[in-house]
């Protein structure tokens, strides 16, 4: 068995790639309103038609994934999820771009509940907080390195597709190591009742009221984040004056803080308490939300500092909340579970870009009204889900 350390590395860097191919279209957003000549709304379709693809995979999974060593399923899905990518770098127009979007996420939604699965299954409850902690540092690394990385060479080859290229060359990379070194892992196969029918489990879930709280507390969470997320960089293009090669700056700053951010309240959380930890997060990540999506015209220096804070508190909010998904279920439940719970995560984020982009007004010159309102729908959905968080109990 190899070492902790590096179990989590390999998690890592599956969630990098993974994450990396979700949000580079936020960035990328004023550049394909250009190239495909489209509007916010269709924009809107392209996000939320993967979410709505990650919410089916993870369905799918639910009825498997839990009946298979972690290791044989981990290489199956991501290979699935190279081919999609290949086939985003190679789209020529936005109906065949938006089928390999649908096809990237229905694979992209069985590795998040892997990569949780794994957690869950291999790392103890105490330590559990630092793992989710440094594996969801990768959605910071995705913005440091994959987002820059990816702008400035769709500003080179003047190509949007170029980025999708990038993401297939280091998902090849990180497939051919998770081939060699990723470990058999059957721990979730030794419970008793563990072959239950599907069925049987989703009445278990249903019945289970933890269970139904935890699930609206991770639905609530995304329409608190994924409602603002998408329509930053066209917002800050188009309403607050940056240029498209000023993004890069954006996201460069924002990820760097939210790697260190990441790390530090995963581990904040194995002190404080995860819930605890949680709450304290979301209340001050209300003033970022609010800021953001009023802000007017302004130099550069001060998008910074704004945005630097947003990611920060954006991503505080997702480390103790994810750990304390591991941990509402019994062990013998956690990937099908954790299965149900992702498909709930896109099916919100995707429902929150629908109601983002149908508030949202396009102005002649492609300026975006009522960002603020959007504001206002994230910022009471980050209340709704301080509240129900304080009803759910930690099982393992």
């Amino acid at each position: 068995m190899i070492s902790e350390g590096v179990l989590i590395a390999m998690l890592a860097a599956i969630n990098f790639t993974h994450i990396m191919d979700f949000v580079i279209m936020a960035p990328l957003s004023a550049t394909l309103k250009r190239d495909m000549d489209i509007t916010t709304n269709q924009f809107g379709y392209l996000v939320s038609i993967y979410t709505f693809a990650a919410a089916l995979g993870a369905i799918i999974a639910f009825f498997k994934i839990d009946k298979y060593d972690r290791r044989t399923t981990i290489l199956f899905v991501y290979t699935g999820f190279i081919i999609a990518n290949i086939l985003c770098a190679l789209a020529p127009q936005y109906k065949f771009f938006m089928l390999a979007r649908l096809f990237a996420g229905l694979f992209g939604g069985v590795l998040n509940v892997l990569i949780m699965s794994v957690i869950g299954d291999v790392i103890p409850f105490e330590r559990r907080g630092k793992a989710v902690g440094m594996v969801m540092a990768a959605f910071s690394a995705a913005s440091v390195i994959g987002i820059p990385s990816g702008l400035i060479l769709a500003d080179i080859f003047n190509d949007y597709h170029a980025p999708f290229w990038l993401l297939s060359i280091l998902s090849i990379l990180v497939g051919g190591t998770l081939l060699v070194k990723f470990p058999s892992i059957k721990n979730h196969m030794e419970f008793e009742g563990s072959r239950t029918p599907p069925m049987e489990i989703l009445k278990e879930f249903a019945q289970d009221t933890n269970i139904r709280r935890a699930l609206l507390f991770i639905f609530l969470l995304m329409i608190a984040g994924f409602s603002v997320v998408p329509f930053i960089s066209d917002y800050l293009v188009n309403n607050v004056g940056l240029d498209l090669d000023e993004l890069k700056y954006v996201y460069l700053c924002g990820g760097l803080a939210t790697v260190v951010s990441s790390i530090f309240v995963g581990r904040l959380s194995d002190k404080l308490g995860k819930i605890k930890t949680f709450i304290i997060a979301a209340l001050v990540s209300i003033i970022p939300i609010a800021a953001v999506t009023v802000l007017p015209v302004m130099p550069l220096g001060y998008v910074l500092t704004f945005n630097v804070v947003f990611f920060m508190c954006f991503g505080a909010r997702f480390v103790p909340a994810m750990t304390i998904m591991t941990a509402c279920v019994q062990p013998k439940r956690r990937g099908s579970f954790l299965s149900i719970s992702s498909a709930i995560q896109q099916l919100g984020s995707g429902i929150a870009v629908l109601i983002a982009s149908n508030i949202i007004i396009n102005g002649a010159k492609g300026e975006l009204y009522n960002f603020g309102w959007v504001g206002i729908v994230a910022s009471v959905a980050t209340l709704l889900c301080i509240y129900v968080s304080l009803q759910i109990k930690e099982v393992s």
